[in-house]
C-alpha cells in the first residue's frame, strides 16, 4: 500500500500515540511467533502488529502486564514459507571468521563455540595460508552478552572474526555462495548424513581426525532429522586406504560425489589447455 487511505490516516491521526518500525527478520520471527502459538500462519503484513508490540515490550523492559496485539491477514503463498522459515530465527547470530589453513584449526574455532547449537558451516579451500568461514550459531539466552563473549574468545584465541547478523548481502546471496571453487590436488567430496541432535554435529567434527585436510565442508541446519553435511576431502594415493577405513568405521551414511557435474562444473577450477 502505497499511500495511506483517507479514513485510515483520519483514524490514526486521531488515536496512535507512536510508530514502531521493524525490519524483515523481525517480521518473519512473528510469522514463527504467530505459528508456534496458535497454529496459525500469518501473512508479513498480517504480523507486523506482533513484530511492532514484541520490540516495544523489549525496547521498554515491560514486564508482567498483558499487552493485545491485533493481527489480520493470511495471504500467504506456500512458496513464501522457505524465505520466513529461513529469516524468523532471531536468535541466530552469523560470523565470518579466518583461521590458519593448518591441521586442527578447524575443530578448534568449533569448540569456542560448543556448546552453542551451530546451525550453519560453510568453509572452502583457497590457498595455502588463511581459511575463510561463514558459521552460523545461537548465544545462550540465559547468558548476559553471551554472542559478543564468543566474539571476544575467538579474538583472544587468534581468530579474526566480524558479525554477519544484520549484513542483507550475506543472509540472501553471501552464505550460498561462500566458498566457491578451487584447484586443491587429490580432492574427492563426499555427502554424509548423522542423526540430528544436539553435540552431533561436534561429535562428527571429532571423527574426521582422520590426518587427512579437510579441503570443504558445508553444513547447514534445516530443522530435519538428519543432519546433512558435504566434505571435501585431499586423498593422495597412499592414503586411499586410510580413507576407506575411516568411511567403513565412521557408522554414517555416505555418497561420494567426486564425479558429480555439480562438482565439477562450479566447484573446481578448471585447466584451461
Amino acid at each position: 500500500v502505497k499511500t495511506v487511505g483517507e479514513e485510515t490516516f483520519r483514524v490514526c491521526n486521531a488515536l496512535v500515540d507512536e510508530m514502531i518500525t521493524v525490519d524483515t527478520d523481525e517480521i518473519c520471527n512473528a510469522i514463527k511467533l504467530s505459528y508456534n502459538d496458535a497454529r496459525v500462519v500469518l501473512e508479513p503484513a498480517g504480523a507486523l502488529a506482533v513484530a511492532g508490540l514484541k520490540k516495544y515490550v523489549t525496547e521498554h523492559g515491560i514486564t508482567g502486564q498483558t499487552m493485545v496485539a491485533i493481527t489480520s491477514g493470511a495471504n500467504m503463498d506456500f512458496d513464501r514459507l522457505r524465505f520466513v522459515s529461513e529469516r524468523a530465527d532471531g536468535s541466530e547470530r552469523t560470523l565470518a571468521c579466518t583461521i590458519p589453513e593448518s591441521p586442527g584449526t578447524f575443530r578448534a574455532l568449533y569448540s569456542l563455540i560448543w556448546p552453542r547449537n551451530v546451525t550453519e558451516f560453510s568453509y572452502r579451500f583457497e590457498r595455502e595460508g588463511d581459511a575463510h568461514i561463514l558459521i552460523s550459531f545461537q548465544p545462550v539466552m540465559s547468558i548476559e552478552n553471551d554472542f559478543d563473549g564468543v566474539m571476544h574468545s575467538l579474538k583472544e584465541n587468534g581468530f579474526s572474526c566480524f558479525d554477519l547478523t544484520h549484513n542483507e548481502l550475506a543472509k540472501v546471496h553471501g552464505r550460498h555462495l561462500a566458498g566457491g571453487r578451487s584447484s586443491c590436488e587429490n580432492e574427492r567430496l563426499f555427502r554424509f548424513e548423522f542423526p540430528e541432535s544436539p553435540g552431533a554435529l561436534q561429535r562428527f567434527l571429532l571423527s574426521m581426525d582422520i590426518g587427512l585436510n579437510v579441503s570443504l565442508f558445508h553444513y547447514r541446519n534445516h530443522g530435519d532429522d538428519f543432519g546433512r553435511v558435504l566434505v571435501g576431502i585431499q586423498v593422495p594415493e597412499h592414503s586411499s586406504s586410510n580413507l576407506q577405513s575411516f568411511l567403513d568405521n565412521l557408522g554414517y551414511r555416505y555418497v561420494e560425489e567426486t564425479e558429480n557435474p555439480v562438482y565439477t562444473t562450479f566447484l573446481r577450477t578448471t585447466s584451461k589447455k
